[in-house]
């Protein structure tokens, strides 16, 4: 995995995406409030970073696991390489091609990572660039922890060993989500009350 001493330098807000991703309105929260919350999804993931693997549904012992399944249980996020939220305005391409691209923010100085985002793309290259929800939720989260003296370290990482076929890739974008339960996906909103998302205006 590429180091990441220089990310402080990399991901500041002021270029986070490269263009203008304004929040519609004025967040305010406590420190207290960002860092228990953001403690809460630690705790989930934790455990996950560290291999240490659980699911959250029973299953039989004569069940197969599915290539997907596999998949998800052998995901290790954090040996992909870490590049800034604005990747896709640098002249030397990075990506290309089919990929499941994760958000990650290195918790205020110190070595705690979470989960964002996840998502999947046909064409990685191409997938972040213009408009996209999680921008924003992204760009409020950085207001509301920059008001209080908290650092991000944002970086996206794209994972491009996976299924071209759409559905198949889908499938284990789903996976993965249920598994890490990133607070940015729609799916997983209510269980972690993002106050980030237009949802929880």
């Amino acid at each position: 995995m590429r180091s990441s001493q220089k990310q402080g330098e990399l991901f500041k807000r002021s270029n986070l995406f490269g263009e203008s991703a304004s929040s519609s309105q004025e967040l305010i929260f406590s420190k207290k409030f960002l860092e228990t919350w953001q403690e809460k999804i630690h705790s989930h993931q934790s455990k996950l970073f560290q291999g240490i693997a659980f699911t959250n549904h029973q299953t039989s012992l004569f069940e197969e696991n599915t290539q997907s399944d596999l998949m998800v249980e052998k995901f290790q996020p954090l040996k992909l390489t870490p590049l800034p939220l604005s990747f896709w305005r640098s002249s030397k391409p990075h990506h290309n091609g089919q990929a499941i691209y994760i958000v990650v923010d290195k918790l205020n100085e110190s070595e705690k990572f979470i989960i964002l985002y996840i998502g999947e793309t046909i064409s990685a290259d191409q997938r972040w660039k213009g408009e996209h929800d999680c921008k924003t939720y992204l760009d409020n989260y950085c207001v509301a922890l920059q008001k209080v003296g908290l650092s991000s370290q944002l970086s996206i990482r794209f994972w491009n060993d996976v299924p071209k076929q759409t559905i198949a890739r889908r499938k284990l974008e789903q996976g993965l989500i249920q598994k890490w339960l990133p607070p940015f996906n729609k799916e997983t909103r209510s269980r972690w009350q993002t106050p980030f998302t237009t949802e929880i205006y």
